[in-house]
């Protein structure tokens, strides 16, 4: 019996491991995740931007952790990791330096929905041991999307575009048609445009675009996010950017992959249906 007592411990502990004990993020997003989740003493350290407001949404509280340079995997391996947080865009060679030291490593690789958020927060939940923590925020995400979903029940959907001065548009399978889909707005780029994520913009095409608004990112006044456009093909021909017809979101909210995607939809909402929002 005493045997069999030891062997189901031995057992028990190899099925439940140990919580991380030092985690390094990589990237921004893993970072608004780890600081939602995480004690303050499993936090090893986080990107080289997590304190710079126009990527990350938690720039004030990441100042209160270590941060790593950019480069190469000792600047990660110094701070004597026993979990990396990574995304499917870090370097590959870079994520393979740092396996290969036997250090564990995590890839998210699912952020275009809501859904896809969740999942990562109950993932890095579980490698925490903050598993009731994930699920009281994704609790508390879930009674914010209520109140918005009652409050746009009904409304007519705003046309628009996620202008930019790259010459690019997000279609279907991107964070900004989530952002549409939550906020009551419908994406021009994939119902007319028929476009799949990130891709070169129709510039002739858009110029017939009934576009509503341009949603654009941007840390300053609607008309200092507005200017460059003006002075480029196709917008300064596009009625809403010259009548002044833009919402503009933080750059780091229109382009965060975790749950604070939230407060976007908000912001976006509130300056599309106003009345609705109030």
């Amino acid at each position: 019996m005493f045997r069999l007592f030891i062997l189901l411990c031995l057992t028990s502990g190899l099925a439940h491991a140990a919580p991380a004990a030092r985690v390094v993020s990589q990237t921004v997003g893993t970072d608004e995740l780890l600081l939602a989740l995480a004690r303050p003493e499993q936090i090893a350290a986080l990107s080289h931007i997590s304190t710079s407001p126009e990527f990350s949404p938690v720039a004030a509280e990441a100042k209160a952790y270590p941060s790593i340079s950019m480069g190469d995997s000792e600047a990660i391996l110094r701070h004597r990791p026993t979990l990396v947080l990574f995304a499917d865009y870090s370097r590959s060679e870079l994520v393979a330096q740092v396996r290969k030291t036997g250090v564990r490593v995590i890839i998210f690789d699912r952020y275009a929905t809501l859904a896809d958020v969740y999942g990562n927060l109950r993932t890095l939940g579980r490698e925490l041991g903050r598993e009731a923590r994930a699920e009281e925020l994704i609790a508390a995400c879930e009674t914010r999307m209520a109140v918005l979903k009652e409050k746009l029940k009904g409304v007519k959907p705003v046309r628009v575009v996620n202008a930019s001065t790259y010459g690019l548009l997000s279609g279907a399978g991107t964070t900004f048609q989530d952002l549409c889909d939550h906020a009551g707005a419908e994406n021009l780029a994939t119902t007319l445009g028929g476009m799949r994520g990130v891709a070169p913009e129709p510039s002739e095409k858009m110029l017939v675009w009934p576009i509503d608004a341009v949603v654009l990112g941007g840390d300053g006044t609607t008309e200092a996010a507005l200017a460059p456009l003006r002075e480029i093909l196709p917008y300064r021909h596009i009625d809403a950017v010259r009548k002044g017809r833009a919402i503009v979101l933080p750059s780091a909210l229109l382009a965060t992959v975790s749950h604070h995607r939230i407060e976007a939809y908000e912001r976006l909402a509130r300056g599309l249906h106003p009345e609705a929002m109030k």
